[in-house]
């Protein structure tokens, strides 16, 4: 029985994680954290400090 509930919490919490990471509201800041690596780069090329 316990870990039946123990179960469904977990579920719970995964599904919404899930949804909160799907949400078009979250959409702007996961494309801008997606661009830091390339944005980096382009900082380091135009200080010189590429390899």
């Amino acid at each position: 029985m316990l870990t039946g509930i123990v179960t469904l919490v977990a579920m719970a919490a995964f599904l919404g994680g899930v949804a909160w990471a799907m949400s078009s509201r979250r959409k702007r800041e996961f494309d801008e954290a997606a661009r830091l690596p390339l944005e980096e780069d382009d900082a380091r090329e135009q200080d010189g400090k590429d390899k």
